[in-house]
């Protein structure tokens, strides 16, 4: 248990992503970090592990530009355009100041009926033009509507806009960033922290879901937020290697992170991360994977190699069982039977409260 208070406590501790850390030719073997004088060390204990887990945030930075510091943050300064009604819970439409000059368009669904706190969820959508709307049900998306049954279900959902999608016509690079994976990862830290403004969510009890495009932003922002404690991702996610065959032109346009392209050459091999470092940085915390045996996009037997990858450092924390993953014969889907298993797996780690 001391070491898991340790590991949490650490977990967003960010250096400069500039100041060169190791490299790792194999990045999905998880069994060694490299010192400072290039030395290989096998990682033994959970101590071992957090040095490795250290080089892949700043590793991760390395392709995504840096994380900016959170050491001084605006008010919120919520602006609510619309409230509806939805029956057992309220959508809200709103705004709020994610940094100086920059306004996070987001849907808030909050339960008109509770007894106790409640979990509350960053759920983040898909590469669809509406944006958040698919989520909380405003396109014909049945699968995708994962904010709306979260909502069904008790919970406090938040559901921001990614940068150029929905109400978010924003330029990331613009404002600083070397991509819009960072800001992605900026705004979505702030939707966390605009759950734990709220009266109504348990702090204790923070979550995040998405699918395809928001099933790998989870992963992202689980690197770098330790308020998130439990995780849910659907077609999120593959080795890069497995990834079209080692083509890597779909991470590096300019909704994603074109250092990609333009320092690594598109090249998993040049490429300073990888998935199961990603997935395993998580550890020990909870998270359910959905990987359809059929998805184009992120092939299946990645997603095994990354699983079987990150389970090893589950293990050191005596955590393997957090892991849980079906493969549902389906294509790039979230079929209604896994999204079940999904709201269950919340619910498990969280417990019942409704």
């Amino acid at each position: 248990m001391i070491h898991i208070i340790f590991f949490l406590s650490i977990i967003i501790t960010q250096s400069d992503p500039y100041s060169k850390p190791p490299f790792y030719k194999d990045r999905v073997n998880l069994n060694y970090y490299i010192d400072a004088k290039g030395t290989e060390h096998p990682i033994l204990k959970i101590e071992d592990w957090l040095i490795r887990r250290e080089h892949i945030q700043n590793n991760f930075m390395l392709a995504s530009g840096p994380i900016p510091s959170r050491d001084t943050l605006p008010n919120l300064d919520i602006f609510v355009e619309k409230t509806e009604d939805m029956g057992s819970y309220l959508r809200k439409k709103m705004w709020f100041t994610s940094e100086l000059n920059d306004r996070l368009p987001v849907y808030l669904l909050i339960p008109k009926e509770t007894k106790d706190k409640v979990p509350g969820i960053v759920c983040l959508h898909q590469t669809v033009d509406i944006g958040k709307g698919s989520p909380v049900g405003l396109d014909d998306r049945y699968n995708r509507h994962i904010a709306k049954e979260l909502g069904e279900r008790g919970f406090v959902v938040v559901v921001p806009d990614y940068p150029g999608f929905g109400d978010y016509k924003i330029d990331p690079y613009k404002m600083g960033y070397k991509s819009a994976t960072a800001k992605g990862i900026w705004n979505h830290m702030r939707c966390v922290d605009l759950l734990l403004s709220m009266k109504e969510v348990n702090p204790d009890k923070i979550g995040a879901i998405g699918h395809s495009l928001g099933g790998h932003n989870t992963l992202f922002l689980g690197l770098f937020d330790k308020r998130i404690k439990v995780f849910a991702t659907s077609c999120g996610f593959t080795s890069m290697h497995k990834y079209y065959n080692g083509d890597l032109t779909g991470w590096s346009h300019k909704g994603y992170m074109p250092l990609i392209a333009e320092k690594y050459e598109k090249n998993p091999d040049l490429l300073p991360f990888d998935m199961p470092e990603i997935l395993a940085s998580l550890a020990p915390r909870p998270i359910f994977i959905n990987a359809p045996i059929h998805d184009d996009n992120f092939n299946v037997e990645g997603v095994k190699e990354c699983v079987e990858s990150a389970k090893k450092i589950y293990k050191l924390f005596n955590a393997e069982k957090n892991i849980e993953v079906v493969y549902p014969n389906c294509g790039h889907d979230f079929p209604p039977e896994i999204r079940e298993l999904a709201y269950s797996f919340f619910e498990k780690h969280f417990g019942k409260h409704k």
